[in-house]
């Protein structure tokens, strides 16, 4: 599809006022049942992403056009099931590949509301499953929560790469950024390369083996900071130059689930009713990944005393290496997506990681768009709680492997963590607001 790609790309640069258009329907196709599996949307996605951020879109009118044309491709598929049933196998291509509607069936059989969450960022899934739900008759309300819910991340993490990628082209970037970036991004995929290939083919040891690269690349960039200025510099501008007074709102919003006071309490609050439950090696786990990275994240800022960036009209007084508020909020939710994927097939432990991700990632990059950390002590946060997370998992099931939890343990830890984190991060908005103005 190489010259096609390019022959599409050329028009668009020409033309920039189709871009959004062209996004729209691209994520549209994409989450389109038969034809996100036939078109590589992924590959397209990309592609007008990197336009859109070289000055023809924002990042958020790109990531909502995104949002709405994946939702357009949820909403057509979930209806052709509904309205066709069990006929629509009768469809060409559906009868010489049964096998794209018969594994989507049977994951949304074995997991049900949580198939339309996890399989969205499952490609062969992601575009099959809304028609699956369709076909079982899912209620229309409960189809359309589930699907504004993943539908949010999925935008996100398909299009604010490509995005980004354009707006570091545009600008006059320091020099030696595009090297040190190489650096980062060539660890980072060794990392998760090594780390996805082992835990899919269910190699023993494959935690033990995340744990150790995990903190190899930590103690390198602990190391190494000092010579990736360049990059630090370089994403500091870019980010800065895309901030709005529409968007800081939101993300003080963001930043408040990871700091300090809300991870203690949301901290207390797991392991209190894992204790409650009677689940002593799961609390063990959680404990001791929120401890220890809690603990390491103090002494390694005691130890670098890094200064923050000047950003702010009045800069935090704080040591900035790592970041708290992303260690914090990593292994928090590395531990919930742990739990999550106890008892379930590689793909779908991944898939369930993948989840718990995204939400650190998001109160991790408010840090950087409010301007308190480098992106370095961002990354060296994230790496300290998955390095946590994997030992600590490697001592909890020394013994025995963790067992998964129970269902109604479940519908009680999930709804009394999002009230608690909802809660602390709108109780003090407004003098958030005041604290990270610039």
């Amino acid at each position: 599809m190489g010259p096609w790609l390019d022959s599409m790309t050329g028009w668009l640069t020409v033309n920039p006022q189709w871009l959004g258009v062209a996004i729209f329907v691209v994520a549209c196709i994409e989450c389109l049942a038969i034809a996100g599996i036939v078109v590589p949307g992924t590959v397209l996605l990309f592609a007008v992403a990197v336009l859109a951020g070289s000055g023809a879109l924002s990042l958020g009118e790109t990531l909502l056009l995104g949002y709405l044309g994946g939702m357009l491709g949820d909403a057509v598929s979930y209806f052709l099931g509904r309205r066709f049933h069990q006929n629509i196998r009768r469809l060409p291509l559906l009868r010489h590949h049964p096998e794209w509607i018969g594994s989507a069936e049977a994951y949304f059989q074995r997991y049900g509301i949580a198939s339309l969450l996890v399989g969205r960022f499952i490609g062969p899934l992601r575009p099959m499953l809304p028609m699956v739900a369709g076909m079982f008759d899912m209620p229309v309300p409960r189809f359309i929560g589930v699907s504004l819910i993943a539908g949010a991340g999925w935008s996100v993490a398909y299009l604010l790469p490509g995005w980004a990628t354009g707006a570091a082209m545009r600008l006059p970037l320091p020099e030696g950024f595009w090297p040190e970036a190489g650096v980062v991004a060539a660890g980072l995929a060794i990392l998760l390369g090594v780390g996805i290939g082992t835990t899919l083919r269910n190699k023993k040891g494959a935690t033990r083996l995340t744990a150790a690269l995990t903190l190899l690349m930590l103690a390198a960039l602990l190391i190494g900071w000092p010579h990736l200025v360049q990059l630090d510099q370089g994403l500091m501008t870019l980010i800065q130059e895309h901030r709005s007074r529409a968007v800081d709102g939101a993300m003080v919003v963001v930043t408040r689930l990871g700091d300090f006071r809300t991870q203690l309490f949301v901290g207390a609050l797991l392991t209190s009713l894992l204790l409650l439950t009677r689940q002593w090696r799961h609390f063990i786990f959680v404990g001791v990944t929120l401890l220890g990275t809690a603990l390491g994240n103090g002494s390694l800022k005691w130890l670098f005393a890094r200064a923050r960036p000047e950003v702010l009209s009045a800069p935090l007084t704080t040591f900035s290496m790592p970041s708290g508020h992303s260690s914090a909020s990593f292994a928090l939710f590395l531990a919930l997506a742990v739990l999550a994927g106890r008892g379930q097939p590689p793909r779908m432990r991944l898939t369930w990681l993948l989840l718990g991700c995204l939400p650190a990632l998001a109160i991790a990059s408010s840090r950087l768009y409010l301007g308190v950390h480098w992106p370095t002590d961002v990354l060296a946060g994230a790496l300290l709680a998955s390095c946590m997370c994997a030992i600590s998992l490697t001592l909890t099931q020394r013994p025995a492997p963790l067992d998964a939890l129970s269902l109604r343990i479940w519908w009680l830890i999930l709804p009394a963590v999002v009230a608690l984190l909802a809660f602390s991060a709108l109780h003090a908005l407004p003098h958030a607001l005041e604290r990270y103005s610039y």
